[in-house]
């Protein structure tokens, strides 16, 4: 079978490459605008909620303001946070200050609602946002919110023993309007004033630029982009996934927040947070590309398994920054090198957890991979089993993995599968800092779960192409400085062409370069998406790195290539010393210096492959016993 070499003209487009753009509607009435309203001797914190939505009703007195007004900050921080790059572009700002100029005659509610209908005209992506979702059980009020650029997943949780509580408290999930007017309301609460919050739909009288009535209402009917929905069910469950537990102090936290604040990022220079974890010795975070080593003061860790673990989207960590005063204790839990990481703030009763993806809406091939840890779809069993403890935690709104295992009879390892299955359709949410799970519609209406299984066509087809084993690696080498140069092989039935994709994947799971030989990519290139047979060819990629994660120490005789990158601290002035073990089927090439300087360079070359993976495992063997950390263990 030939490659495929015609002219993309020529290719008739099949129903996949079609560049389409999913959405889900959400309508969100309010009676009026969220906002903070000061009457006699204190403030009210008056919360709407969404009409669309069955009623949820709290009203108590807050009793640390200022903790609730910093923890709020971040929330809006968060929300309105977007860390991919724009290039400047004049004609939206030249169009936002000539609708600012025509309402400036008009009433406050006059003036919003012209925004609104401003942004559906001129700005539709910023407007496509769901506004925060609000969840009040017996024991915690919590808010959930997500960033446009799908790369950040915030949750506050405030004790119900923060709040006293006046008369009686309707639990369920709802939304609120957190507007500009709103943040700017929080930041005039204080700690010598009463603070009261009221969550709920009744009419708030309310001073108006026209001298008083009631508000007026917001009414809003968005289209919420599936991608945009499905990213925030992804790390939200992916939460629940087992993490390696690490404790730092808030100084820690503030120090490397420093260090980012006073040096911008270098172009073509690393980018993330190495977390190094040696069982018995206080973990360290190393700053890219400076090596500047940070040493936390919170404890040693307590794991039985060294492990060097590099974390991305540093600069959202930015987004904490207010709650830092009041930390009294920050939890950092990781699943792995350029996956999602977590960050539990606990504040009193106050905690708050952000979830950084680790990339932006941007970055398709670590999503590509970072998909492969959830389940898609589901087993019959495993809907049954939902379904069943569904009702056991809309009952009681918040419950344990193995108490619900209890109540309902099923075993541990089926509820935890059906409970992250509940977590991807938007009806189960995992409180990371509470350690339970809770009853929480994502939307008022049932999520349709086939449409957020994948991303678009080309993925679904992508995953088609592997479960059918029509996809392959044909070629990998390890070149220095660039990646891993991947080249694949992948046979169409239905088009008789065989494509060849070929990427290079940086050590950050970046891809750096990327082409293919179909139709799509001629035409496109990169600029909407990837191709099916580049999103087949990242898949398999991250299923080999699966496997051979997972046989690591069994199954030596089958290897034929494969990296390794091995680093240990020595010396008083703590300098890194790195080794880089690369097999080759008879080659083996070692490379080894310290991190960011020039490296010496080895080849060896064998009789045979079995000759050359003896001694490629000997040597990773002994790195390992002299106590050199495996950068790819986790």
């Amino acid at each position: 079978m030939s490659t495929d070499t015609s002219n993309p003209s020529e290719t008739p487009e099949r129903p996949e490459d079609e560049v389409a753009d999913e959405r889900t509607p959400v309508a969100l009435s309010y009676r009026g605008a969220s906002q903070v309203i000061s009457d006699e001797g204190g403030s009210r914190l008056a919360l709407f909620v969404n009409r669309e939505r069955d009623p949820v009703r709290l009203k108590g007195t807050i009793k640390a303001p200022l903790l609730v007004r910093e923890a709020l900050s971040c929330l809006y921080d968060v929300v309105s946070s977007d860390f991919r790059y724009v290039p400047k572009d004049r004609s939206a700002y030249l169009a936002y200050q000539r609708m600012k100029k025509s309402a400036a005659g008009l009433s406050a509610w006059q003036a919003q609602q012209a925004y609104y209908e401003w942004m559906a005209r001129n700005d539709p992506l910023a407007f496509l946002v769901l506004d925060p979702v609000v969840t009040v059980h017996p024991d915690a009020l919590l808010f959930e919110v997500f960033s446009k650029d799908e790369g950040t997943y915030a949750q506050l949780a405030i004790d119900r023993a923060a709040v006293d509580v006046d008369g009686d408290v309707t639990c369920g999930t709802t939304n609120i309007d957190y507007s500009k007017d709103l943040f700017d309301g929080v930041q005039r609460m204080r700690s010598y004033r009463e603070t009261r919050i009221d969550i709920g739909d009744a009419q708030v009288e309310v001073a108006t630029a026209t001298g008083g009535g009631e508000a007026s209402a917001i009414e809003k009917q968005i289209n919420v982009p599936d991608t945009w929905l499905r990213g925030f069910l992804q790390v939200q469950s992916a939460a629940t996934l087992p993490t390696t537990v690490v404790k730092i102090a808030a100084i820690d936290l503030y120090n490397v927040l420093r260090k980012l604040r006073l040096h911008k990022d270098e172009k073509k220079k690393g980018r993330g947070i190495r977390v190094e974890l040696v069982p018995g010795e206080a973990p360290r975070l190393v700053l890219e590309p400076w090596e500047e080593v940070i040493t936390t003061d919170a404890g040693k860790f307590a794991g039985k398994t060294p492990a060097m673990i590099r974390i991305w989207g540093r600069r959202r960590l930015m987004l904490l920054r207010r709650l830092l005063p009041f930390a009294e204790e920050i939890e950092l839990h990781l699943l792995g090198s350029g996956l999602p990481s977590f960050y539990v703030i606990r504040a009193g009763a106050v905690r708050l957890t952000l979830g950084l993806s680790g990339f932006t809406s941007a970055n398709w091939a670590q999503a590509v991979a970072f998909d492969l840890l959830l389940p898609r779809g589901g087993a019959d069993k495993t809907q049954d089993v939902l379904a069943d403890i569904l009702g056991h935690l809309a009952g009681s709104h918040a419950m344990t993995a193995k108490a619900l295992a209890k109540a309902s009879g099923h075993k541990e390892k089926e509820v935890l599968r059906a409970l992250q299955l509940g977590c991807q359709h938007g009806q189960v949410m995992f409180d990371l800092a509470g350690g339970v799970y809770r009853h929480r519609p994502l939307l008022g209406a049932a999520i349709d779960a086939g449409r957020l299984e994948f991303r678009n066509l080309r993925e679904r087809v992508a995953h088609d192409l592997i479960a059918a084993k029509a996809a392959k690696i044909t070629q990998e080498s390890q070149v220095y400085g660039s990646g891993l140069e991947i080249t694949g092989e992948v046979k169409v039935k239905a088009d008789r062409r065989e494509y060849r994709p070929q990427m290079t994947i940086a050590d950050d799971g970046r891809v750096r370069k990327a082409e293919c030989t179909c139709s799509f990519f001629r035409k496109h290139k990169l600029k909407e998406g990837p191709c099916a047979h580049l999103i087949a060819l990242r898949l398999v990629h991250a299923i080999e790195e699966q496997r051979k994660k997972s046989e690591r120490g069994d199954a030596r005789a089958k290897v034929v290539v494969e990296t390794r990158t091995y680093a240990r601290r020595r010396g008083e002035d703590e300098r890194e010393e790195v080794v880089q073990l690369a097999l080759d089927r008879q080659r083996i090439k070692v490379r080894w210096g310290e991190r960011g300087a020039r490296q010496r360079v080895q080849s060896l070359v064998f009789n045979s492959v079995a000759e050359a993976r003896a001694a490629f495992f000997a040597r990773a063997d002994e790195l390992e016993a002299g106590g050199y950390l495996d950068e790819a263990a986790v």
